[in-house]
């Protein structure tokens, strides 16, 4: 390319300025529980850690590295660095590997993030919603000189790992608000063991309202501004965040209670997804990731509490992990408060 030129911002087509590389289908029959390479398949791309592995040796373009540059375009969409070694990718998965001369590996990573939803616009399927890999190559990429890109990818990948340190803060904190709750309201430690006498126990359900989501259609399910939370949006190592999600068109059905807010609780309590091992999982809203209009699925109950009660003090009762043994459909365990 011409030195003038590298100084122009150019639109382009994906596909001219990066190889979209599909990874390897497999028959169930191939899916070991234990294996010399991991597969890493859409539901362990997101939160899921149900893992098969695979001992075939394949071409070099069906593993992934760390480093690597990756796609989700089958029923959630999104980009991930990869970090966590050698995998062989699933057929619903790709591995975009730029031309480094034109394209800045992670400046591409913050603009798919960012036109997720614009590339999901055009979606096939009426049960699976996907993209093709026709769509994405023709997809039109704004690109600024190559430097450009750098600073645009430094200041963004700065801010995402200020946001990381800032979230291990939060753990670090809600960990210790965890302890002192327990030492308080579970082992009586400031009271010699012994829970006082003017408390009593009641039912979580009296100090609290439970608001389940709804089970949109698959028709229903569009691009738009208005984001669903699922099952799928809980850790199972704790945590929650729009990450993955699934946006949909504005509904009749769509009710104002079951929208979500920051600082609300919201609790995961069916198995529809193969999420088993996060039902019970209560995690405060912190961020709306910049949504105007947040919902929650089916499988999402929002916890609300009644006049009196704190938020936060409801969101560590609801974090005790005897709460999760009481949560089938909705909720009603006991559990020791003040007067």
């Amino acid at each position: 390319m011409a030195k003038n030129q590298e100084k122009k911002w150019q639109e382009v087509k994906l596909g001219d300025v990066c190889d979209v590389l599909n990874g390897r289908a497999y028959k169930q029959s191939e899916l070991l529980n234990t294996g010399k390479y991991p597969v890493l398949r859409v539901g362990n791309f997101f939160s899921r850690d149900k893992w098969y592995y695979s001992n075939l040796e394949l071409e070099e373009s069906k593993y992934c590295n760390n480093g690597d540059l990756l796609y989700a375009w089958s029923a959630s969409f999104g980009p991930k660095i990869w970090n966590n070694g050698k995998v062989i990718y699933h057929y619903h998965i790709w591995k975009l590997q730029p031309n480094l001369a034109i394209l800045d590996k992670l400046y591409l990573f913050y603009w798919l993030k960012e036109s997720t939803s614009l590339l999901t616009q055009g979606i096939h399927g009426s049960v699976m919603a996907h993209l093709t890999k026709s769509d994405m190559e023709k997809m039109l990429i704004s690109l600024p000189p190559l430097e450009v890109q750098k600073k645009i990818a430094g200041l963004l990948g700065a801010l995402d790992d200020k946001i990381e340190l800032n979230n291990k803060i939060n753990q670090n904190l809600e960990a210790q608000a965890q302890a002192l709750f327990k030492s308080w309201f579970i082992d009586f430690e400031p009271f010699g063991g012994k829970m006082p006498d003017d408390w009593k126990e009641i039912n979580l359900s009296d100090i609290a309202e439970f608001i389940g989501g709804y089970s949109y259609k698959s028709s229903e399910l569009q691009s738009s501004s208005t984001v669903m939370a699922t099952i799928k949006n809980f850790d199972r190592q704790g945590g929650f965040k729009l990450d993955g999600f699934k946006e949909i068109s504005p509904s009749e059905k769509l009710k104002e209670n079951q929208k979500i807010s920051l600082f609300d609780t919201l609790v995961a309590h069916t198995d529809l997804t193969q999420n088993a091992d996060v039902i019970g999982n209560a995690e405060m809203l912190l961020s709306t990731a910049g949504y105007s209009n947040v919902i929650i699925s089916m499988d999402v109950v929002k916890v609300i509490p009644k006049k009196g009660i704190s938020k936060f003090l409801l969101a560590t009762l609801l974090k005790d992990n005897r709460f999760k043994q009481h949560c089938l459909g909705y909720i009603n365990g006991t559990y020791r408060i003040t007067p």
